[in-house]
Order: structure tokens, then sequence, then C-alpha cells
């Protein structure tokens, strides 16, 4: 039975989010919301540009373009993961 504290990992993870910009932290409480199943909160809507995003980044994933080693550790280095 759970006793309503949070676990380790979440209290880091919520300290982290708690840093971001407050656009950010919105973001993340809907993903939370949505996990846990609360479906009064809204399903993210994409813009055009990231739906524009997202079906270039299908294509890629089709034709087998994926990133190297290399620019994942870039991006993990640029966001201190």
């Amino acid at each position: 039975m759970h006793n309503g504290a949070m676990t380790e990992l979440l209290e880091r993870a919520i300290a982290r989010v708690r840093a971001l910009p407050d656009d950010m932290q919105d973001d993340a409480a809907r993903l939370l919301l949505v996990f846990a199943g609360d479906g009064h909160e809204p399903v993210y809507h994409l813009t055009p540009e990231e739906e524009a995003d997202l079906l270039a980044s299908d294509g890629e994933f089709a034709r087998g373009e994926f990133a190297t080693d290399e620019q994942v550790r870039a991006i993990w280095a640029k966001y201190d993961l």
C-alpha cells in the first residue's frame, strides 16, 4: 500500500522540473497528469511547426537515419543529463 510519500527518484525529478521555465513546468505537469490517469488535463496539441518536425523525423526513421552516439552525447551534455 502506498503511503503518499514520493520516491527519491521522483523527488529528484520534481526538483529538476522546478528549475525549468514556467511553460516547461506546465508541460511536465501535463505529462505526469496524463500518465497518472487524470483525464481532466488536455493532451498536448502540436503546433503546425511541431507537427512538421514530427513528420520529418518519421521520414528519417523510416529511412533508417538516426543520430550518432556523438550527437546524442552532445544533446545530453547541452541539457546536463
